[in-house]
């Protein structure tokens, strides 16, 4: 099979539209690490596409605040600001959809989903010592997860964890052969706000036969991206950051 893996979509039509344009065909099924909302300004078209297309999806921490199960005294100004404005946006079926999204790990396969860590949804692997303070508790030898809208991860094994780069700025596509005897925590990228200074869309495709994950980068409509948040009335920096990915 060969899975098409998504995270941190955050509203972002256009970002959505480029990757699945450019990964037609490539792929058989299509799974989701969570945050399908926030921040951008089209959370009802991301959530109907995501509620007809994808089969297997984990809750992130925006989409709960989306639906008010989770607090946001602790967001910043700004990603408070975009939860408010999505809560109103949303229509009442799809805030009943992302409600119901469930809480990872959830197995797919022969691999796992979370959104932030598989021993806590909200935490962030951002580092090789978290990722090798995992080792013990990895269900799976392969975990897929978002968050930190960061493309890359982390090979981790008894005497630690080595980094995966992201797809370098003059290229579109890197991949990475599974190491035997070793666990792999994967981050595809953020499809709608990518904050590891490349403003392409990031995400990655799975061949769990050849045990191969093929991590990509592609350009999108960001000038049109930007003029929604604007026109939408969010902050201003949500549309700012997108031409720099950060």
């Amino acid at each position: 099979m060969r899975y098409l893996i998504l995270s941190d979509i955050h509203s972002n039509w256009e970002a959505l539209e480029a990757v699945l344009a450019e990964a037609e065909g490539e792929y058989d099924d299509i799974v989701c690490c969570g945050d399908i909302v926030g921040y951008g300004a089209d959370p009802n078209a991301t959530t109907n596409w995501v509620w007809d297309n994808v089969r297997m999806v984990v809750r992130g921490n925006h989409d709960k605040a989306a639906v008010g199960s989770e607090s946001i005294e602790w967001f910043n100004s700004v990603a408070k600001a975009a939860t408010l404005w999505t809560q109103a946006e949303l229509s009442e079926p799809n805030m009943s959809y992302l409600a119901n999204l469930a809480e990872g790990p959830l197995e797919v396969g022969g691999f796992q989903l979370v959104h932030g860590s598989p021993l806590d949804e909200d935490d962030y692997i951002l580092t090789p010592g978290n990722a090798s303070q995992l080792f013990g508790y990895l269900a799976s030898a392969v975990t897929f997860f978002g968050h930190s809208h960061l493309q890359g991860g982390f090979v981790v094994h008894r005497d630690g964890a080595e980094t995966i780069e992201r797809v370098p700025d003059d290229r579109t596509e890197t991949q990475l052969a599974l190491t035997d005897g070793c666990a792999h925590l994967i981050n595809p990228g953020s499809v709608g706000q990518p904050r590891d200074r490349d403003p392409r869309a990031a995400y990655a495709i799975y061949d769990d036969s050849g045990r191969v994950v093929h991590y990509r980068r592609t350009f999108y409509d960001i000038e049109s991206a930007q003029r929604k948040i604007v026109s939408a009335g969010l902050p201003d920096v949500l549309a700012t950051r997108l031409s720099y990915g950060s």
